[in-house]
């Protein structure tokens, strides 16, 4: 097996049966704040034919930095067949559809599915709502002799649940910040030295347990940094070490990997890394000595890296969309509504978000599911971001606000006290479907219910309203398939599958689901 490194998270595994090209980023991503880091914007006409002639095309999940649109609309032939990882909706599937591609293989959570002799994937997802309805996934590789896990940045919570197919060799995993926080809040200088560095630690202390419990031959640091070259936010770059920001770079990883007694191996795009029962071996694309210039003299390397970038930069921002006279009666007409069908997810989040657009002053009153202008009462949120921002996601009607706009930290927000994920639970959630499913998860997670509720029809059958694994709502999450010539139910928050017949429970022996036929 060989790993190709094409930059961030993105691998290209080719094996004797069959190439997997797992998330192509090229592009920048997030209005323009992330860029590839080191840079992939010279790769090798080989390993760029290569790319483009992949057997198979493996997304992990809808995050800009993984699903390139503009990438992908141009690179790939659009029968390529893509692996889709086996999440609660259809919303991936829909999205690549839209792009042209038309071949789709769909698998089960976790589960191993032979491609072609002697290449076989397993992939798990983890669908919490943190990284949006969809969530996020990690795969599994083997060709028979060796065995590959791209974890990406998959932060799965079944920890033995990715080495449970056999050792594994290969071990791609994501340790750097892919957030906001704390860089974009208001804080006192000292709060926020103290919040960089135990969110770098947090980091670092995650991606070691999963190191740790996988156990692979060796550890690629991947899926991060990204590189900022924006004037406005290349102070988020992590040059000295010092700088208030969350994004190390690999070799601060591969730091913690050898005092930990585990191999780390440093790529940069390009680099390859052939794995064999006896040996792994690592050949970068540029000599040896230049790998180490990119991270010895990083500033030069990211200012090198601007200047060829600029005048991208500033068309891109030439384009974003100027204010318009209906923009608090657009976004009225379209929250309001959201926020009612969610009571639960409102009453989590309590209170008043201030949410400046500019010069354009909005309340969005969670408790009482309205969108006004701001009128001085009272808050405990507060998002101030450019208009031009807002006025261009507000356009493009983006349903998950943290991947079209907060992950490109052009904007600072306060907030009065913890941490609230109901509150950017909403920004994720802009689609009555993907809001359907964040109320449902909120009920699931505050308010379980005590008693008996009423039977639910799904596709032909009569069903008890709440899955018996952890009480997800069915009307919400079921769905009947047909799997080998028999009805089974699913449960598309974790995956769990039953039999429409019996009831069984398919995927534990002491989960019978109450069902019947329509009529019985």
């Amino acid at each position: 097996m060989r790993a190709t490194s094409i930059g961030h998270a993105g691998i290209l595994i080719e094996t004797d049966a069959g190439s997997i090209l797992c998330d192509p980023w090229f592009l920048p991503a997030f209005l323009g704040s992330w860029f590839v880091f080191p840079r992939n914007d010279q790769l090798g006409d080989d390993l760029l034919h290569r790319i483009e002639t992949a057997d198979y095309l493996y997304i992990t999940h809808l995050h800009a930095d993984h699903h390139d649109e503009p990438w992908l609309r141009e690179h790939l032939r659009r029968d390529i067949p893509i692996l889709l990882p086996g999440y609660p909706t259809r919303e991936q599937q829909r999205t690549l559809e839209q792009l042209g591609f038309t071949e789709f293989i769909r698998t089960t959570d976790g589960e191993e599915l032979e491609l072609a002799p002697g290449l076989t994937i397993a992939i798990h997802t983890e669908v919490s709502i943190t990284d949006g309805p969809g969530g996020d996934s990690a795969m599994m590789v083997s060709d028979g002799e060796t065995r590959l896990v791209n974890q990406n940045d998959c932060r799965t919570t079944d920890l033995d649940a990715l080495r449970r197919h056999g050792p594994v060799d290969l071990h791609w995993l994501q340790y750097s910040g892919a957030i906001w926080y704390p860089m974009v809040y208001e804080m006192p200088a000292e709060d926020m030295r103290r919040s960089c560095d135990a969110k770098v630690e947090s980091q670092f202390t995650r991606a070691m347990r999963y190191v740790d419990i996988i156990d692979a031959r060796a550890v690629v640091p991947s899926a991060g940094p990204p590189a900022f070259l924006d004037d406005d936010l290349f102070h988020l770059n992590m040059i000295r070490g010092d700088e208030l920001s969350i994004f190390p770079d690999q070799r601060s990883f591969m730091s913690r990997l050898a005092a930990g007694g585990h191999r780390g191996v440093l790529a940069i795009p390009g680099t390859e890394i052939e794995i064999t029962p006896d040996d792994i071996t690592v050949t970068h694309p540029i000599p040896v000595a230049d790998v180490e210039a990119i991270f010895d003299d990083k500033e030069a390397y990211l200012r090198r890296y601007q200047a060829d970038w600029k005048p991208w930069l500033d068309e891109l921002k030439q384009g974003w969309n100027q204010p318009t006279t209906d923009l608090l009666a657009t976004l009225k007409a379209w929250w309001e509504p959201l926020l009612r069908m969610a009571p639960t997810l409102r009453n989590a989040v309590g209170a008043n978000c201030l949410f400046r657009a500019g010069d354009l002053d909005i309340i969005i009153d969670f408790p009482n599911a309205e969108v006004r202008r701001f009128d001085a009462e009272p808050y405990s949120f507060s998002f101030a971001i450019p208009r031009e921002l807002v006025e261009t996601v507000t356009a493009q009607r983006a349903v998950d606000w943290s991947n079209s706009l907060f992950l490109s930290c052009r904007w600072t927000g306060w907030r009065e006290g913890d941490f609230n994920e109901y509150l950017y639970n909403f920004f994720k959630s802009m689609s009555v479907e993907r809001m359907r499913r964040t109320e449902a998860e909120a009920i699931r997670k505050l308010n379980p219910p005590t008693e008996t509720e009423p039977e639910i029809e799904l596709g032909g059958y009569v069903v008890q309203r709440r899955c018996p694994h952890r009480n997800a709502d069915l009307s919400v999450f079921g769905e009947i398939e047909q799997r080998s010539n028999t009805d089974v139910l699913v449960c598309t928050l974790h995956g769990w599958l039953f039999d429409c017949e019996t009831g069984r429970c398919l995927t534990s022996n002491d989960h019978p689901l109450k069902i019947r036929r329509r009529g019985d």
